[in-house]
């Protein structure tokens, strides 16, 4: 087709060039006066002619001379009266070639109104073959009865002039579904609907075939089963020599997916349409050249632009200019190869807002074929959201590794041991505060176990379905601090190379526990007092204030109340811990569940050992008994550990010498506990031979961390030269 019709674009401009390229007829467009305004490529080979030689000739020169003076007085009546005209009228009609020579067809009329005027649309058939079955298949029943039964893909079947069936092909067989014997005698009425059935309309196609000699039709017609299928349907009438009608051909084909594909085309443009516009994902249709050509409402939406700013500019206009200069030369490369490239390859790829701000994206490329010419469709998915999702997990993974580093793996015993009436004074008070949302602060001496209360509280709390996330104040150097308390921004500072959550926020909704809180720095005081009574802080190097909710437990083995008369400590964040103290009984004041510690102690670290301890000594167990235990539970389990490891066989060999202690413990009421616990560390470290660190050190004899002998030995004014001539 050399150009559409005049006046029409768009869709009607599609659908007749459509119509035109690709018709199995020839397809001519005349106007009113019989003038020739186009014909498509099936006309140049039905009669001969180049298009060239046929536009502006008026049509006649299609007619044989012999129909050519009537025929202009047909189209002259046409013009007055417009109208449809279908095929299978049953009128005798011939069309010339170019070398002179007829042949029979069947014609469609149709008149359409363009924005130049009337043109009228004529559809050429060339029925020359129908002609030659239909000769043939007056000449021999018998072998059309031959050629009906070898045919499979339609039903082919004779009805008596009464509508009755009188034969059966196996092609009936396979698409109504019927055997030969059941179905030969009964009416062909059967096949239809039932509304079309008590219409009348089987009777009609009947008198219409009889009347005209053939009859078309397509509707819905019924199987045996019950199911239902789009038929084409021709009726031929047949006829004597003398003209006495005999019966009928019925000749059905299954058209139900050309059905479903013709509805499917006429709500192709309008669903393209709805998808186009409600499509979650941008749509960018480009050029040749990169131009935009078309863009949906998600494009507005992801990019900030009106359509009207983006129609016609470079699509690098929605690029960030450090890719920019790379990107023309992949659009050449995808416009001489082009392919469908589909989202999830990898590429870390960037759109650019008009407002100057970048999101991260993926791109779906697929090439694809207009009446304009060739066109690249983008589909753009807006990544922020995915991305918000993965630091969610990656926040929840961090959360996980500071719960499985931090809190469970810390304390070496999983459950709380004991039965004094001391510890169930603590336990009692557990109870009736978890119940609660108040702040809790726990103290004790180190080693009693106030990381295990904290999480009896936790775990008794309806927060606890949420995490329980820990910040160890003595552990953590005092510049890192405030980062892992509240998190940074990234470059916030020097090896800021990544936005950080701090454990804090990692705390959201469930409890946080503040431990060593007597280490905190003085200038972070006043900023975890704002985050506890506001609730929401700032990340270092944010400007965002980020709202949390959090029970907060702290502990300290600390005189809080000491540090704030020395101004050491501020008194209104001292005041907002200290709303539900619990105080933790030192293992010298509940004497009577060391036996039950030692006992479990012994069964826990023989079972990972793989060893059979069977029998504890009384000497051994009266020893421990009598211990002070300075460093408390933990200093208890530490040694029960290398009391395992130093057994060999069923009963339990202990170190006792290690714990320096007479038959009878002297009471000395003058004495501090201070100056005993210095005491007490000196020995071990004199022992350890000065060596603080690693399985034989002096933290890991007294059953604490290295940082936390660190923070004692500066306490308590332990300087090297103390211990170093027992070295």
């Amino acid at each position: 087709m050399s150009s559409p019709l005049p006046g029409k674009t768009g869709s009607t401009e599609t659908f007749l060039d459509g119509l035109l390229r690709f018709s199995p007829d020839a397809v001519i467009v005349t106007d009113r006066r019989g003038k020739i305004l186009q014909a498509n490529e099936q006309t140049e080979r039905l009669f001969g002619y180049n298009r060239d030689e046929l536009v502006g000739q008026p049509v006649e020169i299609l007619v044989p001379d012999r129909f050519r003076s009537t025929h202009a007085k047909h189209r002259a009546q046409y013009a007055i009266e417009p109208h449809t005209r279908p095929m299978g009228a049953g009128l005798e009609l011939f069309a010339l070639r170019k070398d002179g020579s007829e042949f029979p067809v069947d014609i469609m009329l149709r008149s359409v109104e363009t924005a130049d005027g009337t043109v009228v649309l004529s559809v050429v058939r060339d029925i020359s073959q129908h002609k030659r079955d239909e000769d043939a298949l007056r000449e021999s029943e018998q072998r059309l009865r031959l050629h009906v039964e070898s045919v499979r893909d339609y039903a082919i079947f004779m009805l008596d002039p009464a509508g009755k069936i009188s034969s059966w092909n196996s092609g009936a067989e396979r698409l109504k579904g019927y055997q030969k014997e059941e179905i030969i005698g009964r009416h062909f009425s059967q096949f239809y609907t039932q509304e079309d059935a008590e219409s009348g309309r089987p009777d009609r196609a009947l008198q219409a075939a009889e009347n005209e000699g053939r009859f078309e039709d397509e509707g819905w017609r019924v199987r045996k089963d019950g199911s239902s299928f789009w038929a084409g349907v021709t009726i031929t009438a047949l006829r004597d020599p003398n003209g006495k009608l005999l019966g009928f051909s019925k000749i059905t084909r299954d058209l139900t997916e050309r059905k479903r594909a013709e509805e499917a085309l006429r709500r192709s443009e309008a669903q393209l349409r709805a998808i186009f516009e409600y499509s979650p994902d941008a749509i960018i249709g480009t050029d040749s050249h990169g131009k935009i050509v078309e863009v949906n409402g998600q494009v507005e939406k992801f990019f900030g632009y009106e359509r009207s700013e983006l129609i016609g500019k470079p699509i690098e206009i929605l690029i960030p200019e450090r890719f920019r200069d790379k990107h023309p030369n992949y659009r050449a490369d995808y416009r001489h190869a082009p392919r469908t490239r589909p989202m999830g390859i990898g590429l870390q790829l960037f759109g650019l807002r008009k407002d100057g701000t970048e999101f991260p994206i993926d791109i779906m490329l697929s090439p694809v074929d207009t009446p304009e010419g060739k066109m690249v469709l983008s589909v753009i998915r807006d990544l922020s959201e995915k991305k918000r999702a993965q630091e969610e997990l990656e926040r929840r993974e961090r959360e996980k590794r500071y719960l499985e580093e931090e809190l469970y793996t810390e304390h070496r015993f999983e459950d709380i041991i004991g039965d004094s009436p001391a510890l169930k004074k603590v336990l009692k008070q557990v109870e009736t505060v978890a119940a609660t949302d108040v702040t809790v602060l726990i103290l004790g001496e180190t080693g009693t176990g106030k990381d295990l209360i904290a999480r009896a509280i936790h775990e008794l709390s309806s927060r606890a379905e949420h995490s329980l996330v820990k910040l160890n104040c003595a552990a953590i150097p005092t510049g890192l601090l405030e980062s892992e308390l509240f998190g940074h921004e990234k470059g916030s500072f020097t090896g800021a190379i990544a936005q950080k959550i701090g454990r804090l926020e990692l705390a959201h909704q469930g409890s946080f526990f503040l431990d060593e809180v007597g280490e905190l720095p003085l200038e972070l005081q006043p900023k975890i007092l704002r985050a506890l009574q506001e609730k929401e802080f700032e990340r270092v190097g944010g400007t965002r204030t980020i709202p949390v909710d959090v029970r907060l437990i702290a502990a300290t083995n600390r005189d809080l109340g000491q540090m704030v008369k020395d101004r050491q400590f501020r008194g209104d964040l001292y005041y907002r811990l200290r709303v539900f103290p619990i105080v933790l009984p030192p293992l010298r004041e509940r004497r009577e569940d060391i036996p039950l510690l030692v006992r479990y102690f012994v069964s826990k670290h023989a079972r990972s050992m793989d060893r059979r301890i069977e029998t504890i000594p009384d000497e051994i167990m009266r020893s421990l008994v009598r211990w002070e235990w300075p460093g408390n539970i933990r200093e208890l389990e530490n040694f029960v550990e290398r009391s395992v490891i130093l057994t060999k066989g069923s009963t339990l060999r202990a170190p006792i010498s290690e714990l320096e202690m007479p038959s009878e413990i002297p009471h000395d009421p003058g004495a501090s506990l201070e100056s005993a616990e210095r005491e007490h560390i000196l020995r071990i470290l004199r022992g350890a031979k000065g060596v603080i660190a690693g399985p034989n050190g002096a933290a890991a004899r007294l059953g604490l961390k290295r940082t936390t002998l660190n923070s004692k030995l500066k306490k308590l004014g332990i300087e090297r030269e103390d211990y170093e001539d027992y070295m």
